[in-house]
């Protein structure tokens, strides 16, 4: 079976963008929730995550496994995935992985270059 999955998305997200990915048939988006937020901060976007599953919960809900990306599908919804773009969020702490995945964080790129738009002049 064929499964349409963005890999990376950060947006303004909204009711509007939700009906775009289901119109685009997505079945699953990996969305990063925070950047260079740390834990306590990580906690703030996961609850403006909640208020958004729970007002469009007939297009979206919180993907933790692919067989959500299969009942997606089935729903005509799009699955969310959470990640981040660096590993700001678990801080120090080795301990904190447990607790992101444990609030549905599935990604974590390792690094992040910060100094990437000074260094190609493109600011």
């Amino acid at each position: 079976m064929n499964y349409r999955i963005d890999n990376l998305q950060y947006c303004n997200w909204s009711r509007d963008i939700f009906k775009i990915n289901r119109d685009a048939g997505l079945n699953a988006v990996h969305a990063t929730v925070v950047y260079h937020e740390d834990y306590d901060e990580f906690l703030i976007k996961l609850k403006e995550w909640d208020n958004l599953f729970n007002e469009n919960s007939d297009l979206i809900f919180l993907g933790k496994t692919f067989e959500d990306i299969i009942k997606a599908k089935s729903e005509n919804k799009t699955a969310i995935f959470f990640g981040f773009q660096n590993c700001s969020p678990i801080e120090d702490d080795i301990n904190l992985i447990e607790k992101v995945h444990h609030h549905g964080c599935r990604f974590m790129q390792l690094t992040y270059n910060n100094q990437s738009l000074l260094a190609t002049g493109c600011y």
